[in-house]
C-alpha cells in the first residue's frame, strides 16, 4: 500500500506535448493533456462508452478523443460530444487534482476534496536562475520502499557504483540519522579523501583540481511520501568542508521523486541541481549523462531484490545501523497509510449510520 492524500510527481510538461499520456500511479490509471486553454487536466484513463483507454486517443480543440469511436471529453471528466450522439447526459469519470509547478505535473491520487496545492513541495533551485537542473525518468520494478531504502543508505555506492561515485570510504564512515516530524535525515561526512571519477569530472567543471585530497558529504532528507533530497559535494580538503567558499567546491542536490505505479514498480524521476556555473548547458548535459548511467546501475539490483522478496514475502531482514534512514522513512510511510485508513472507515461508518 502507499499514501495516496498526498501529491507525486506525475509526469514533466514535455511528455504529453504531442498526444495525452496515460500513466499509472498508486495503481490509478490517469491520462493527462492540455484543455483548451493550456491547462493540464487528469481524467480517468477509462472511456464510459466500452471502456477503451482515452490515453490511446488524442486532444482536439481541449477535448480529449477517444481514439475507438470519437466520443470527447472535458476536463471536468464529462462528455461533451459524440458523432451521431447524444451523450451528454452520460454519468462522468474520474477527475484527479494536478498542478504544473517546478517543471513537473503533479497529481493527488487521492480523496479530492483534501487536495490543497499549498502542501506541494517547494524547491528554491527550480526558481532561481543560479541554479541548473538536469534529469530524467526511469521505470523500475521495484516496490517504492525499496528505493527509499535505497536512497537513504548510501553505502550500497562502493559496490554498486564502483566505477563512479563508490569508494571505500564511504562504508568506513558511520552514518547519523535524526527525524524530525515527518522529515528524516541521514548525514555521512569524509575527510581528506581521493575524489571518485564522477566527483573528479565536477571539480574539473568547476574549474578546480581533481588530483587533491578532499572533504566530501552526504545528506539525504527523506520527506513524505516518498521524495528524497540529497545535498552531495566535494570540497578541497581543509576548506571547510559543506561549509567551503563556492570556489573551492563542488556541491549539488541529488532529486529524486519516487513515483508508486503499483506494489511492485514505480516511476522514478531523478535529477541533479547545482548552483556552479548554471548558465554551462554543456556541463548540465555531461552531469546529466553521469548521473543517469549512475542510476542504471540501480535497476538490476533492485528488481532482482524485489523479485526475490516477492518470492519469498515471509522472510525476515536483517536491519543494521545503516539502515537508519530508510527504517525511519519506512515509520513515517506506514503512519500516514494508518491515518488514511482510519479516515476512510470513519466517514463509511458516518455514511452508513445517515
Amino acid at each position: 500500500m502507499f499514501p495516496k492524500n498526498t501529491w507525486y510527481v506525475a509526469c514533466t510538461p514535455d511528455e504529453f506535448e504531442q498526444a495525452p499520456l496515460g500513466r499509472k500511479i498508486c495503481n490509478e490509471s490517469i491520462v493527462f493533456f492540455r484543455d483548451e486553454e493550456g491547462r493540464v487536466a487528469a481524467v480517468e484513463d477509462f472511456c464510459p462508452h466500452r471502456g477503451a483507454p482515452l490515453s490511446l486517443g488524442f486532444v482536439r480543440d481541449g477535448k480529449l478523443v477517444c481514439g475507438y469511436h470519437g466520443l470527447e471529453m472535458s476536463r471536468t471528466g464529462h462528455c461533451s460530444s459524440m458523432p451521431g450522439q447524444r451523450v451528454k447526459g452520460f454519468p462522468g469519470i474520474k477527475t484527479y487534482p494536478v498542478v504544473e509547478r517546478h517543471g513537473f505535473i503533479w497529481v493527488w491520487p487521492g480523496d479530492a476534496s483534501l487536495a490543497n496545492p499549498e502542501k506541494i513541495p517547494h524547491l528554491h533551485w527550480a526558481e532561481s536562475p543560479d541554479w541548473a537542473y538536469g534529469g530524467g525518468l526511469y521505470h523500475i520494478h521495484c516496490g517504492f520502499r525499496l528505493m527509499v531504502d535505497n536512497l537513504m543508505d548510501l553505502t550500497h555506492e562502493t559496490y554498486v557504483h564502483a566505477s563512479s561515485i563508490g569508494q571505500p570510504e564511504i562504508e568506513e564512515a558511520a552514518p547519523k540519522t535524526s527525524v524530525n516530524g515527518e522529515e528524516v535525515v541521514t548525514s555521512r561526512t569524509m575527510e581528506n579523501i581521493p575524489a571518485p571519477p564522477f566527483w573528479q569530472a565536477a571539480l574539473r567543471g568547476n574549474d578546480l583540481a581533481d588530483d587533491v585530497p578532499v572533504d566530501r558529504w552526504q545528506i539525504c532528507r527523506f520527506t513524505p511520501p516518498s521524495h528524497v533530497m540529497i545535498e552531495v559535494g566535494v570540497a578541497h580538503a581543509g576548506k571547510g568542508g559543506y561549509d567551503a567558499p563556492a570556489d573551492a567546491k563542488a556541491s549539488s542536490i541529488v532529486v529524486d521523486f519516487i513515483t508508486p505505479e503499483t506494489e511492485t514498480s514505480i516511476w522514478y524521476f531523478w535529477g541533479m541541481a547545482r548552483n556552479f556555473k548554471p548558465e554551462d548547458d554543456q556541463l548540465t548535459a555531461t552531469i546529466r549523462e553521469g548521473q543517469g548511467k549512475i542510476f542504471a546501475e540501480d535497476l538490476d539490483m533492485l528488481e532482482a531484490q524485489q523479485r526475490n522478496l516477492s518470492t519469498y514475502p515471509d522472510r525476515q531482514l536483517l536491519k543494521l545501523n545503516i539502515d537508519g534512514g530508510g527504517v525511519q522513512a519506512r515509520r513515517i510511510i506506514e503512519r500516514l497509510i494508518a491515518e488514511e485508513q482510519a479516515t476512510a472507515e470513519t466517514t463509511l461508518k458516518k455514511v452508513g449510520s445517515a
